[in-house]
């Protein structure tokens, strides 16, 4: 039967069926063995095949295609890469303007990702409620930053489920991942789609300011009928992979819709002569932080700062 990965633990699954039935699985030992490049070749979100066994842990037979993905480098293997989740409609990317604060370097990898296997992406910028003088200018800007460049914001309090529900008409029908820092409050706004679920979720470290990672392994809920959001463990660091410089361009929306107007048609926008991009960045057409973010990707270097 052909089921999907509502949770990985690395050794066994869940799987669900279009019926509601959910199983408990394993991973047949030939499938490992297929994507060495990677630390999970079963991932949330798969398609797969289930053979049932006369015992309570069944088998996953099989992987089918998937239509996207959003992966990242392995923390522990750095030569290896890790899939958060498969077969995504959706990104939601947290950001929260202290405790912890989510910078400018972090948030364009996760969308530069997103952008890269072709997931939309709104940025939910979470517990405005305890914002502070500060924290809302910081907000207005970043805010002004990601609208021009053509992504949706969503002010957010997701203790509140009543503020929830605008979100939740966003995500209607269909499959989201949910991305973000420890401790930005994404396990407390699945919770606020639906109360029921009682997701653990944990505090903020007073000595770093930063989440504990609260949620170990991604997994998927069924917030409402047919909308499924995976919830994913808290990210300190967000490494790229699989980019090269032709194409990181792409993946930056504000770039994309200008490259055409650059005077040489493999421009990489680094002081090239008649470059669009840094025309644009000159009349404040492009963000700076945006801009900077491009930089450190084309190095390969991982953005860094509060930018």
């Amino acid at each position: 039967m052909k089921g999907r990965v509502l949770k990985s633990t690395g050794s066994f699954y869940k799987v669900w069926f279009p019926n509601g039935e959910i199983v408990d699985c394993k991973m047949r030992g030939n499938l490992r063995l297929k994507d060495s490049k990677s630390t999970n070749p079963v991932a949330v979100g798969d398609w797969v095949e289930v053979s049932f066994n006369d015992g309570l842990i069944h088998s996953i037979l099989q992987v089918y295609e998937r239509s996207n993905y959003i992966i990242r480098k392995s923390v522990n293997l750095s030569k290896k890469t890790h899939v958060l989740a498969a077969n995504i409609d959706l990104a939601l990317i947290m950001v929260t303007m202290s405790g912890p604060k989510t910078p400018y370097g972090f948030i364009d990898r996760m969308l530069v990702t997103a952008e890269a296997y072709d997931i939309p992406s709104i940025l939910v910028f979470n517990k405005a409620d305890i914002w502070s003088e500060n924290d809302v200018l910081l907000a207005s800007e970043m805010e002004d930053v990601y609208q021009s460049a053509g992504y949706e914001v969503f002010p957010m309090v997701a203790t509140d489920p009543f503020r929830a529900l605008g979100l939740l008409e966003q995500i209607r029908g269909k499959v989201s991942v949910i991305l973000g820092q420890s401790g930005s409050g994404k396990s407390t706004l699945i919770n606020s789609f639906n109360p029921g679920l009682q997701i653990k979720v944990g505090n903020i470290s007073l000595v770093h300011q930063q989440g504990k990672h609260t949620t170990t392994f991604a997994e998927m809920h069924e917030v409402v009928k047919g909308t499924f959001i995976v919830d994913t463990p808290g990210l300190r660091e967000f490494g790229l992979t699989g980019m090269n410089k032709p194409e990181l361009g792409h993946y930056f929306p504000e770039i994309r819709s200008r490259m055409n107007q650059c005077r040489f048609n493999n421009c990489l926008h680094l002081n090239e002569p008649g470059c669009a991009i840094e025309e644009s960045l000159e009349k404040g057409k492009i963000a700076p932080t945006r801009y900077r973010s491009y930089l450190a990707m084309m190095e390969g270097e991982t953005p860094t700062g509060d930018y």
